[in-house]
């Protein structure tokens, strides 16, 4: 007697596809983005922050931060 094995393709690449963002991301980069924008790279936290080097360069003035050179 044969068994007659059904295997459905689909089926794999979905369950594979929920396995990215399974993990928590509590710490490290991946943890972190951009209040603004959402952007992962260039942040800057200092002082709570949280922001790209892009969009603290938009915002600095009106956060009150001041270029002395």
């Amino acid at each position: 007697m044969f068994l007659i094995w059904t295997y459905n393709i689909t089926s794999v690449y979905e369950a594979h596809s929920a396995v990215w963002n399974s993990h928590p991301k509590n710490y490290g980069k991946g943890s972190r983005a951009c209040r603004v924008c959402a952007h992962q790279a260039g942040l800057i936290r200092k002082y709570g922050l949280n922001l790209c080097r892009q969009c603290f360069r938009e915002y600095a003035a009106d956060i009150g931060f001041v270029k002395h050179r």
